[in-house]
This record gives structure tokens, sequence and C-alpha cells, in this order.
């Protein structure tokens, strides 16, 4: 029943990120305005515990989630078949990227350590 009201709660925040995005006429998508809603009400203990119900559902059956994008490479084999050398360069290079922004960003928010000291742990 928690995982319910989670992804009930989750839709109702997707729809007011929506509602604000288009009342609004800004050029962020909806969704991510209702993440941005979301963070401050992840603070109350119970909104934390329903939503965290939803996303474990979410997460046990996060394989079925990638059928649909199984099913567009299969649709599109044309396209692949065309762009598909560039398609990896870009996937790798992006992830390389990916990683090496998120290393950079990892290294200088955590605290360093005295030479000869262990880095604090936890």
């Amino acid at each position: 029943m928690d995982a319910l009201r989670g992804f009930a709660l989750l839709l109702l925040w997707q729809a007011a990120g929506e509602a604000i995005a288009h009342g609004l006429g800004v050029p962020v998508p909806g969704p991510v305005i209702g993440l941005l809603l979301l963070l401050p009400g992840l603070a109350v203990p119970a909104v934390r515990r329903v939503v965290g119900a939803a996303a474990d559902v979410l997460l046990a059956h996060l394989s079925l989630l990638f059928v649909p994008v199984g099913v567009g490479v299969v649709t599109h084999l044309a396209l692949l078949s065309q762009y598909g050398l560039q398609l990896v360069v870009v996937i790798v290079l992006s992830t390389w990227i990916g990683l090496a922004a998120t290393a950079l960003a990892l290294r200088a928010l955590l605290p360093r350590a005295a030479p000869g000291q262990e880095p604090p742990r936890g």
C-alpha cells in the first residue's frame, strides 16, 4: 500500500512540475521541476517512507523498463546500420566524459587527509 501512495505522490509532483513548466513557459521539462519540488519533501519521514517503497518496486522491476528501448532499437535497425559507428563513438566518449567529470567533482568535494593520515571513512 505504501508503494501505491508513493507512486501517487511521485505522479503528483510530476504533474505539479508539468503545470509549472507549461504555466510559466519555462524551458525545463516538467518532471525535472517535479523532482526539484520532491527534494524538500523527502525531508519528511512519512514522504520518504512511501516514496522509498515506490522506488523499491521500480528498482525490483528495472529490467522491464529496458524492453521499450530494445523494441525501439529493433524497429530502427536501418538507422542503426547507417549511424551505428557514430553512435558507438558518441556513447563511449560521453560515458568517459561523465566518469571523468564525476571523478573530478568527487575529488574536489571530498575532504583531504593530511600526509600520512588515513582519509576519513563514512
